[in-house]
Parts: structure tokens; sequence; C-alpha cells
């Protein structure tokens, strides 16, 4: 046990290699954010951030693997194998080297300051904590120790002032307020509407980041409830009904999934966001019209941009619908024998808990999978069969004989 609370198997042993190499070359280093954070919490951080007085050019030639990323926040990534460690120079929110947009937003940061200035540039004060692996100590300068203590999330500085510089912030505070349990400043929540109309300015891939963040870790249920009562959710996801059962019943799936140690795909969950607009440009679709599928994954990207695979994903979920629904006995094999069947029935039960009209389908699918080889046969053989389609008749440039022709058949 350390000082503070924090156990030696909270720490990530390649991180500590980094702040070892940076103090050999004489340079000042220390893990901070949300590994600290945790670690005070009594859980296992899943990321490890170094800061350190090292310019970026000499950290980058310290490390073997180590590469200089991002345009508006420059830092070094350090890989150690699959690890990867984010290193930052200290920095200062004082600077003409950082510039702003009108509405205040931070465009770009290279102004590098000292250990202090960088404590109060950062967002939260349970995220601006220093941990000195030589030493055991926390190093505080925000108060963050105490908002740890009394489970209070809150800003450094102004409110207004840093959600201007960066409005994902106001999802960070939803998401770390649910993650750590921690009550969000009333401050901070009187703002949410006003940042929603702001994330229009964030690049839809980082977005999309923050989407995996905010609903694959156990605990988006709780955050959509309170998205949905605000701008926020329509902001993400403008095409997609924040009230739907089936949104609600989708993140309560997924994070009794996760809890359950089973597999879970951000496709699922776009699916289900944008599964009314899909359903709604299917049904006024013409001949000559784009795909409505596509045009449904198309509009989507301007919010939040979803990967092509999970688009895909998505897509095949939606086209694995009717085929459940119609059931069709020629095509059951072929439909089981789908891969995204599984995602499919899952999508389809879900459904089924607020539309009534599908329960039985979604049962007969469950009963389906676990008969036997002559049950499923009987179970086939009780669907209503499939309508015989008329050919039509192929058309000749011959004249029609007559009947009592030798030619006639």
């Amino acid at each position: 046990m350390t000082k503070h609370g924090i156990k030696e198997k909270h720490l990530d042993a390649n991180a500590l290699k980094v702040i070892a190499e940076l103090n050999a070359n004489g340079f000042q280093a220390f893990l901070v954010g949300g590994c600290v954070r945790d670690a005070l919490c009594g859980e296992r951080p899943k990321d490890f951030d170094v800061a350190t007085n090292a310019p970026l050019e000499k950290i980058s030639k310290i490390f073997r693997r180590a590469r200089i990323v991002g345009r508006r926040f420059p830092i070094v990534h350090v890989r150690y194998g699959r690890d990867l460690i984010e290193v930052s120079t200290f920095r200062q929110s004082m600077s003409d080297n950082v510039v702003h947009d009108q509405q205040g937003m931070i465009l770009r940061d290279n102004a590098f300051g000292t250990l202090q200035e960088d404590a109060f540039r950062r967002d939260f004060s349970v995220n601006a904590l220093y941990y000195d692996p030589n030493t055991n100590e926390i190093i505080d300068y925000v108060g963050g120790l105490k908002d740890i203590e009394e489970k209070r999330l809150r800003f450094i500085g102004e409110t207004k002032v840093r959600l201007a510089e960066d409005p994902v912030r106001v999802l960070r505070a939803l998401r770390f307020g649910e993650k750590l349990g921690f009550t969000v400043e009333k401050k901070i929540l009187a703002l949410v509407d006003d940042t929603a109309k702001r994330l229009d300015a964030v690049p839809p891939a980082r977005l999309f980041d923050e989407f995996l963040k905010l609903f694959l870790n156990g605990y988006g249920e709780k955050i959509w409830r309170k998205m949905r009562d605000t701008k926020l959710a329509g902001a993400l996801f403008p095409s997609c009904n924040p009230q739907s059962p089936l949104v609600l019943a989708a993140m309560r799936n997924t994070d009794e999934r996760i809890k359950g140690g089973a597999s879970i795909t951000p496709g699922f969950l776009v699916a289900v966001l944008l599964w009314e607009d899909y359903c709604a440009r299917k049904n006024e679709w013409q001949p000559g019209d784009e795909d409505a599928a596509f045009m449904t994954l198309k509009d989507q990207q301007s919010f939040v941009a979803v990967p092509r695979r999970f688009g895909s994903f998505a897509r095949e979920v939606w086209m694995t619908q009717d085929r459940l629904i119609n059931r069709s006995p020629k095509s059951i094999d072929r439909v089981s024998a789908h891969k995204r069947f599984r995602a499919g029935y899952d999508f389809l039960c879900l459904r089924a808990e607020s539309e009534p009209e599908l329960k039985e389908c979604a049962d007969w699918w469950t009963n389906y999978q676990t008969a036997n080889p002559e049950n499923k046969l009987e179970m086939i053989q009780t669907l209503p069969k499939d309508v015989k389609k008329k050919r039509r008749k192929k058309r000749t440039n011959k004249a029609k004989l007559p009947e009592n022709s030798e030619q006639a058949i």
C-alpha cells in the first residue's frame, strides 16, 4: 500500500518504465489524469498517461518506439508491446500559443509551461492529480483529493469558459459522474443544452470515440436516461427518437452483456439508434431513390462518424429483420446460418419488448435454436407455406396459332 491509498497492483509497469527513463535523462515525470483518479477510487485504470517537462522532440528520441501525434494537442505515443503510454509535455493555458475560435474553443495548444501551470489548464479537478512513484506522493494544486473524498465533479476555473474551450467536456462530465458515482456540479448541468449546440464544431470522428466511452463501458443506460431529456441526444443522433423504448432496452442489454463478459459491438447500438430513421426512409422509398440504409448511415456521418465496418454491421442487422419475421420455410436454414443471425435475433427480441405483435415470432426463433433436428423440421412444417409466384409468360414475336393447328401444343 502506498500513500493516499494507491496500490501497486493498480499501476502499470510500462508506465513506470517511461517515468524511470525520463528521470534517468534528467527530466521530471509523473503519472497524471484518469489513471491517478481511478487508482485513488480503488479501480484498475485502463489507460496510463505521463506528464513531463521534457520537450516532445526529446521524448521521441529517448524511446525507440515513440512518435509525436496530434495537431490540436501534440503528445507522444510510447509503445511497449501492445501497451500504449501517452506522454505529454507540461502546458499552460494563458499564452499567445493557445489559439481559440470566436466562441472560445481551443483550436491549437502549443504553449508549454511548468507542472503547476499544467495542473490549472486541465479540465476537472479530479483529473489534475499527479503521482510521483519515486516518493509515493500525490501532487495536488487544485483540490482534487478533496473532491474525490466528497465525490464531487467540478471544473477548474470558470465552468462556462472550460466548456467553451472544449464542448466535449460536457459529455465527459456525464460519463465520469456515472462511472465514479460522483455528483456533477450544478453549474455544469445548467449549461448542458447550450453546450450541446456547440458539438457540431467537434470533428465527427472524435465524437465517435466519445460515443464508445459513453455507451460501451457498462453504464450506458444511466447516461442515456440523462441525455435523452437534454439536447445532447439530438446533437449526437438527430434522427433518433430519444424516448424510444428500444434504445433504452438496448442500452440496458449492452450493460448486462458487459457485466457478464459477453461480446459487444458498437454496430449493434448504431443499428438501434438509427432504426426508426431507416424504417421511415424504407417506407417512403421510391424507384430511383438511394438505398434507405445507405442514406441513413450517410446522413449520420455529419454528427457522429460511424466507421464503415460498424455501419455495415448495422445494415446487415436491419436486413435480417424482414427475413426473421417472414419465416419463409424454404429459407429458415439459410437465415439461421447467416453471419448476422444472432445479432438480428437479439435485435428482434429487443423490439418484441415494446412491440407485442413480434413476441410470437421472437419466441419461435428462441425455441428453434434449442430444438433437435426432428423438432426443427416439425416447426418449419407448421409454418404457412410460401406463396408461389406466378411466372410471367415469355413474349414471342410469333403469331398465335389456332388451337386446331397441327403445330399447336
